[in-house]
């Protein structure tokens, strides 16, 4: 109990920081879901292209060599969330164009799509393994972990009792909420945002009002990709890594955390990614850090077994202002 109490300031500071990159995620499976009912597993290799789209500016256009501040360190941060949103949500778009449109019009079924999903993960793995890292990075071997030279040096802000709180725990934290504030008034205030509510309600009614439901699918997946997009960005601040399967588990408690939240809701996927970063966090320091991946899917066995439609329940259609 004493070392909770002494760790847990500081545990609580990463679990926001790890959640927000959680919920970022999470709101690509969230958007989708929402709108066709699927769950697109190949969202975690749309995050890993965001990663590696980054990484490509930093080492192979700007070729940043140390820490930046001030105006160079916002223009750089500027720059990375627009190439990586650009690589992942042309990923997402491209990903629904050859992966899951064709299915859709011939009307196969969601066990169909779900099979594409998981064969799209792994093409997107293997392709970059295989045939962009290697030539794009200079390594022969594709499959190796890619460092990410430092972006913004981490000193201590401020603390909070015994949490020292650092810059890229601030970026991190309050790009994150800037971003899903963004997407949700977005969602809620907008035409477009109005036609993917509608869409998630009843597609049919949808277009007999004349809702272009391909349109509305693309703007979904585009949506949902460049919030990866945004987490990409973060996650090599924060972490300074990447590989060709960096997604993969990371896809995975995203997803939980959607469900927690309430998959198909917005404002619940910012919730469940939070909750779910404090809750591995929390877990780790009585279990160990190594027991981390084991708590987090351990709470979306118990949310799936005692509340599937997650904390808030709602779903797309019902997100207002």
């Amino acid at each position: 109990m004493n070392d909770f109490i002494t760790q847990f300031p500081q545990s609580t500071v990463g679990g926001l920081t790890v959640g927000a990159i959680y919920a970022l995620i999470a709101l690509g499976y969230t958007m989708v879901y929402g709108v066709l009912r699927l769950i697109n597993f190949a969202h975690s290799e749309i995050f890993m292209i965001g990663t590696f789209g980054a990484l490509f500016v930093v080492t192979q256009v700007v070729g940043v060599t140390a820490p930046l501040s001030g105006l160079a360190l916002v223009g750089m941060l500027l720059l990375l969330l627009t190439v990586a949103m650009a690589a992942s949500g042309g990923a997402a778009v491209a990903l629904e164009y050859i992966a899951y449109r064709p299915l859709r019009r011939r009307g196969a079924t969601r066990l169909a799509a779900l099979i594409s999903a998981i064969g799209a993960s792994f093409f997107l793995q293997e392709l970059f393994a295989l045939q962009v890292i290697p030539p794009l990075f200079d390594r022969p071997e594709g499959r190796n972990q890619l460092g990410v030279p430092r972006i913004v040096e981490k000193d201590t802000l401020f603390t909070i009792g015994d949490a020292a709180v650092r810059t890229d725990h601030v970026i991190v934290i309050v790009a994150a909420v800037a971003m899903m504030i963004a997407l949700d008034q977005f969602v809620s205030r907008t035409k477009i945002g109005r036609g993917i509510r509608a869409t998630a309600q009843d597609p049919e009614t949808a277009v007999l009002m004349g809702v272009n439901i391909d349109t509305i699918v693309r703007t979904t997946f585009l949506l949902g990709g460049a919030m990866a997009g945004v987490a990409a960005t973060l996650y090599i601040v924060e972490f300074e890594i990447t590989q060709y399967n960096i997604g993969f588990i990371l896809g995975i408690k995203a997803f939980t955390a959607a469900v927690l939240g309430g998959i198909g809701n917005l404002r619940g996927a910012l919730l469940g990614g939070f909750a779910l970063g404090l809750i591995e966090n929390w877990g780790a320091i009585f279990f160990g850090s190594d027991w981390k991946d084991v708590i987090a899917f351990t709470v979306l066995v118990i949310i799936l077994m005692f509340r599937p439609t997650g904390i808030l329940g709602e779903s797309l259609q019902q997100a207002r202002a």
